[in-house]
């Protein structure tokens, strides 16, 4: 798996329940710009739009080689090739739990195709990110102690 860019973003704002593994509906020169690691998930999002899962907000740039003219838009929406039954189970869940579907990574598989890996989540409250934040402070504080007593 050759990682293009990861949502941190995502796994700070969100707790993720449930994955799953995606195809790309790319156009032109997306998938030289994605080589490039010219990709961004920041504030992406996918919706079901009448039985079709599409993430929006997601900014794959275009290459400076490339025409202008024939360039695609580069936050456009786009596709995403699943399985109807995998897009009416999530998309039920999402109204009937209020969870989101978000972009978690991004990257090629082992037969070099561009893959988009999502999350079906449910976001955190100001506390659970405050709770988050002192285990992982505790963790790395107590790591720490357990490093320089070893070192002695």
């Amino acid at each position: 798996m050759n990682l293009i860019v990861n949502n941190k973003k995502a796994f700070h704002d969100y707790e993720i329940i449930e994955r799953l593994e995606a195809g790309i509906e790319l156009v032109g020169s997306e998938v030289k710009s994605l080589r490039l690691g010219k990709a961004a998930l920041k504030d992406s999002f996918v919706r079901v739009v009448k039985g079709e899962a599409w993430v929006f907000g997601m900014h794959i740039g275009y290459l400076s080689t490339v025409d202008k003219n024939y360039a695609p838009e580069e936050k456009r929406s786009r596709r995403l090739l699943l399985h109807k039954k995998e897009i009416t189970k999530w998309e039920e869940r999402v109204k009937l739990e209020g969870l989101a579907i978000i972009p978690l990574k991004l990257y090629f598989n082992k037969k070099n195709i561009a893959k988009l890996e999502i999350g079906l989540a449910r976001g955190l409250k100001k506390h659970d990110k405050r709770e988050v934040m002192k285990k992982k402070d505790a963790d790395r504080s107590m790591k720490q102690a357990v490093k320089e007593f070893n070192n002695r």
